[in-house]
C-alpha cells in the first residue's frame, strides 16, 4: 500500500481526527507560533545576527 493511502486512512480514524485537532490547538499557541517563527528565521538566514551561518 503506498504511503500516501496510509496516511489519508490514518487522517480519517478517529485516531487521526483527535491527532488533527491537537494539531491545532498546539498551532494557535503564541509561545509555538514564536518558536517556530524563529526556526524559520534562522533557516532563511535572518536570525540572530549572524546571517544564517554559524562560525565556531
Amino acid at each position: 500500500m503506498p504511503l500516501v493511502d496510509k496516511i489519508k486512512r490514518f487522517a480519517r480514524s478517529p485516531q487521526g481526527q483527535r491527532a488533527r485537532a491537537r494539531a491545532g490547538q498546539i498551532a494557535r499557541d503564541p509561545r509555538n507560533q514564536a518558536r517556530a517563527r524563529g526556526l524559520l528565521a534562522r533557516f532563511r538566514g535572518k536570525g540572530r545576527g549572524t546571517g544564517g551561518a554559524r562560525r565556531y
